[in-house]
């Protein structure tokens, strides 16, 4: 019962993103914040890196995508994620993962690992099972793509499921050409 309960408000969250009620924030209407340091130190916490700091990115454009394995709005966003990533890397664009779990299944590294393989996902995955970085960063969506410019600093939020040629889509990527086109 509590995983149709679960389910059922996470088709009405979907719903109520997709209708747009809830605006897609973009770089024009935030105040830039600094992005958080990772929380997670120990390699065990990391799938297709060592653990990284906020500063490794430093020069370059960070995407920063929160998602779950068990989202179908998170992993039907991958194909135009990583189409992004491999079209815009050559510029500067960096992306990282942060698993969040919302199921206890999803907090087990294997299947994480299984996931990050079968959707294919080639950049570095930050394993957040204790939502410490969903919190510092005071998000609570999934999928959630934060962009953080050269210096560090977060200029963009989106929320929800996005596919290539919308406009969520069109947007991020139009956010994220003009802070690749910024000096450092």
């Amino acid at each position: 019962m509590q995983r149709i309960c679960n389910c059922l408000l996470i088709f009405i969250t979907t719903a109520i993103l997709q209708l747009c009620i809830i605006p897609v924030t973009s770089a024009d209407s935030i105040t830039p914040f600094p992005a958080v340091e990772f929380t997670h130190k120990k390699a065990a916490d990391w799938i297709n890196s060592q653990p990284k700091m906020i500063g490794d990115y430093s020069g370059k454009v960070l995407l920063i995508d929160f998602w779950t394995f068990d989202c179908w709005n998170c992993y039907r966003s991958f194909p135009w994620l990583k189409a992004m990533e491999e079209r815009l890397a050559p510029e500067g664009l960096e992306v990282l993962g942060v698993h969040t779990p919302e199921f206890p299944h999803e907090k087990v590294r294997e299947n994480i690992i299984a996931k990050v393989r079968e959707f294919g996902l080639d950049h570095p995955v930050m394993i957040d099972n204790d939502f410490s970085y969903w919190r510092a960063m005071r998000n609570k969506y999934w999928p959630a793509f934060y962009i953080i410019d050269k210096q560090g600093q977060v200029r963009a939020v989106f929320f929800g499921e996005t596919h290539a040629g919308d406009a969520r889509a069109k947007k991020i990527e139009q956010t994220i050409r003009k802070l690749l086109s910024e000096p450092l």
